[in-house]
């Protein structure tokens, strides 16, 4: 252990570290969440009926915008994590937020019994990431504040970033576009789109 760490402090790549796990994680749902959404429904109306799932089915351009407004977050709490030797209550609260963000993963795969956007990283990723770091920060000294609000927080950060990227993609359809199947294709083009695509 360095003389950095023992002063109540961690090297800045331990706060680094938040933001490229959240790099490999979001990569992965960067690639398969739109697809998923609309390829799982099926199965999901089927399982929980009064769900309205056609209204949380997202185009690959929700996604895109969605997760690059996440990235500007947690690439903020990196920043803070860093600058701070760990001790922001901004990076502590990311990081407990990122770490049950992983768990929640998993029990929405064993619940649709099968993949979900995220589950193959929040493992091997996510979660082995945040007990690394929580370990760094404890060995160090660094005073530990509670992690309940970064585990409530993150979901309504979430939500919140959905709901703008929502409007933010929705501009789109100013330009006589439309959302559906055949996402985001000129009107005149989306019968004829979803008709093919199943």
């Amino acid at each position: 252990m360095t003389e950095r760490e023992t002063a109540g402090r961690v090297p800045a790549a331990v706060a680094w570290g938040l933001l490229a796990a959240w790099t490999v994680h979001d990569a992965e749902e960067l690639a398969t969440m739109a697809r998923w959404t609309r390829t799982a429904r099926p199965r999901l109306e089927e399982r929980l009926p009064g769900v309205p799932w056609e209204r949380l089915e997202v185009s690959q351009r929700h996604v895109n915008v969605a997760i690059g407004l996440m990235g500007g977050v947690m690439a903020g709490a990196a920043t803070l994590g860093a600058r701070t030797g760990g001790r922001s209550a901004v990076f502590q609260a990311a990081l407990a937020g990122f770490g049950a963000h992983g768990v929640l993963h998993l029990a929405q795969a064993a619940l649709f019994r099968g993949y979900t956007p995220g589950a193959a990283t929040a493992p091997v990723v996510v979660l082995p990431y945040t007990v690394w770091a929580w370990r760094r920060l404890r060995a160090s000294g660094v005073p530990m504040r509670p992690g309940y609000g970064g585990v409530v927080a993150l979901p309504l950060i979430m939500a919140g970033v959905h709901i703008l990227a929502h409007a933010l993609a929705g501009r789109h359809r100013k330009n006589g576009h439309e959302r559906g199947r055949g996402a985001w294709l000129p009107r005149g083009r989306r019968t004829e789109a979803g008709s093919g695509l199943r």
